[in-house]
């Protein structure tokens, strides 16, 4: 199917019967016109204040917020409205902040959920930020928080496999929290490198598994409780990887341990998160029995 009919999708997908109340919605909120408002960049990313609202429309921002649940990726601040997300994401992009620069860049965060990690790079002032992700929910959570921030930020119902048929190249591309979920690793990063310009740069991370062979785990049905897990390697497995893809200057940023801190169940979420994932009696195991999660970031250069 051509790129152009797959982007269809964003409109068409707003009459399905489960999605058409999340845009009903936001119609509402779309009527609300505030200018001038303050963006905080900071860990809650934050617009506006409560006093920039009547009681009425306030009233209308919770209730839209609270029809958009469950809110994996933030935290949020909305007009005095906290919006706290499943996973603390300024914990991962503060690791993350010091190993780019995306001043005047071009640049594609893959699996951008709601936005939340493009609207914090704002700050930086990039040429154009855009993100790629077919769920329709994390569309119209963008859409809510956006019409706010009135930013540029494009948002394509897309997946990493359209990368490379995108109308333009990018300078960076950030895939955080993908690569775990595809069946064909080093085939996803070569579409990574294949959207990139001539010494375009990314920016990844994934689950790994301790040790210093070139090995990876492929867990059987589940892990951590969720299905779609496909490969999990080692350090050197994963940098094998990224080398067969097309790049070089592989460098590993940080590793992780992912934490109650960072991922847990809130009002704002689903009714299980990390602690029901792991093993009650051995919090360094999942519930299947493999090593809890661990995350690599890691940051490689395009050959040419």
């Amino acid at each position: 199917m051509e790129l152009e009919e797959l982007k269809k999708k964003k409109d068409e997908c707003r009459y399905w019967k489960n999605v058409n109340p999340w845009y009903e919605q936001l119609q509402k909120v779309f009527e609300l016109n505030k200018g001038n408002l303050k963006i905080d960049y900071k860990d809650w990313f934050s617009v506006g204040k409560r006093e920039n609202l009547t009681d009425q429309e306030f009233a209308l921002i919770e209730e839209t917020a609270k029809k958009l649940i469950p809110w994996r990726k933030g935290p949020f601040n909305i007009f005095g409205l906290e919006i706290d997300s499943e996973w603390q994401s300024n914990i991962k992009y503060n690791l993350i902040r010091p190993f780019f620069n995306l001043k005047d860049k071009v640049v594609a965060d893959i699996g951008c959920n709601n936005g939340y990690y493009m609207f914090r790079m704002l700050e930086d002032k990039p040429k154009r930020l855009i993100g790629f992700d077919p769920s329709p929910l994390t569309l119209h959570q963008f859409e809510f928080i956006n019409h706010f921030v009135k930013s540029d930020i494009i948002y394509e119902m897309l997946g990493v496999e359209h990368l490379e048929f995108y109308n333009h190249k990018f300078d960076f591309i950030f895939m955080l929290g993908v690569l775990y979920h595809r069946p064909d690793p080093v085939g996803t990063l070569k579409s990574l490198a294949r959207g990139l310009n001539s010494k375009g740069e990314i920016l990844i991370d994934t689950f790994m598994i301790d040790g210093e062979e070139e090995i990876c785990l492929t867990p059987n049905q589940r892990y951590s409780k969720i299905p779609n897990i496909y490969f999990i390697p080692t350090v050197s497995a994963l940098k094998n990887w990224l080398s067969r893809a097309g790049f070089e200057e592989i460098e590993v940023l940080a590793i992780t341990t992912t934490t109650t801190e960072e991922q847990r169940k809130t009002t704002w979420s689903f009714d299980q998160s990390l602690e029901d994932f792991l093993d009650p009696n051995d919090s360094s195991k999942t519930v299947e029995g493999y090593p809890a999660p661990k995350r690599v970031y890691m940051k490689a250069k395009k050959i040419q």
